[in-house]
């Protein structure tokens, strides 16, 4: 008799120190998987927006994101439209590019008709393609999506698959 008491209090405190582990090793999972998620100012920091609806026609706006200057620069009707990498807003055209040549990663100017790199001449058209000199690619065109007229940079919308899979 007092073999099966003995045998029910094993199963017991066995049974218990397993509970005991698991809720402990879910626990230990979970504050690794805290650990390995970026943090929220870190999150917040990728993602940069740009609101459109009161730029004209030519204007040209720099911003940073993650480090490095973009350009938004709304089209007029002059400008050669380009399917392939105009971004699209309410109808209007907009130029969204990394503002970093692709030769040797120098900071093109825009001179009214085109942006002109000063290190080694390199020229791209207003959509950010390479058209003379050295620079082998056009220019990186960042992650975007469209929320109504703001432009937000770091998040991939179906706008930019669009752009990228037209790249490819």
């Amino acid at each position: 008799m007092a073999d099966c008491k003995r045998r029910a209090f094993v199963k017991g405190a066995g049974a218990a120190l397993g509970v005991t582990a698991a809720v402990g090793g879910g626990f230990t999972l979970y504050g690794m998987k805290r650990a390995w998620d970026p943090l929220p100012s870190v999150v917040a920091a990728g993602v940069t927006e740009v609101d459109t609806s009161a730029m004209a026609p030519g204007d040209v706006g720099q911003v940073e994101f993650r480090g490095k200057p973009v350009i938004v620069m709304k089209k007029t009707a002059e400008m050669p439209a380009n399917d392939t990498r105009d971004v699209v807003i309410n109808g209007e055209r907009f130029t969204v590019i990394i503002l970093i040549c692709t030769h040797l990663g120098c900071i093109p100017a825009w001179t009214g008709e085109k942006f002109k790199c000063a290190c080694h001449g390199g020229e791209f058209d207003s959509s950010g393609v390479n058209t003379f000199g050295p620079p082998p690619i056009p220019m990186v065109i960042p992650p975007f999506e469209i929320q109504g007229t703001k432009l937000v940079l770091g998040k991939e919308g179906p706008e930019y698959a669009k752009i990228k899979a037209a790249q490819a």
